[in-house]
């Protein structure tokens, strides 16, 4: 399991920034699936692992609510952390944009856990910096993929991260 930690973007971080409220957003691709025959598998042992990994990466990290699309995959990714923060696990649905606005308004100045999948994940970040297509769709084997977006309002954001864990 890598342990690589580097910057993708540093953007525009200057004082009047630093004066507004900056909403975080931990964009996850779901942990590794099983294979079992089915359009929706439930994580494998080594998505278990990960999932558990999440909480320990997370553990000191302050969210205010945790997210995830409607797969047995995702949910279970994120179930361990939203259980050792004490929240409820929400759903949302990836493709719907409107829904991540909404998450930024509801939670202006919070930390927000969005978990999705290979395509899906790199779409929220693009839109969340409002540069189209800058990221694209993680290979298919890559479950250790974890963006964090600090933004201030749409296409306005103070920094980008990419951790691998």
């Amino acid at each position: 399991m890598k342990k690589l930690l580097f910057i993708l973007c540093v953007c525009f971080c200057s004082q009047a920034l630093a004066q507004q409220a900056v909403t975080t957003f931990i964009l996850i691709r779901h942990a590794e699936k099983g294979d079992d025959g089915t359009k929706d598998p439930d994580l494998s042992e080594a998505g278990k692992q990960r999932a558990e990994s999440l909480v320990k990466l997370l553990k000191e990290t302050k969210i205010d609510a945790i997210y995830s699309t409607a797969y047995k995959r995702t949910r279970n990714t994120v179930a361990p952390l939203a259980q050792s923060k004490n929240l409820s696990l929400r759903s949302y649905d990836a493709t719907r944009m409107e829904e991540v606005e909404a998450m930024l308004k509801e939670f202006k100045g919070g930390t927000i856990v969005l978990c999705g999948h290979s395509n899906t994940t790199p779409a929220t970040a693009n839109y969340l910096t409002g540069r189209k297509d800058e990221l694209k769709a993680f290979d298919d084997g890559d479950y250790d993929n974890v963006l964090i977006v600090d933004v201030v309002e749409r296409g306005t954001v103070s920094k980008v991260v990419w951790v691998s864990y």
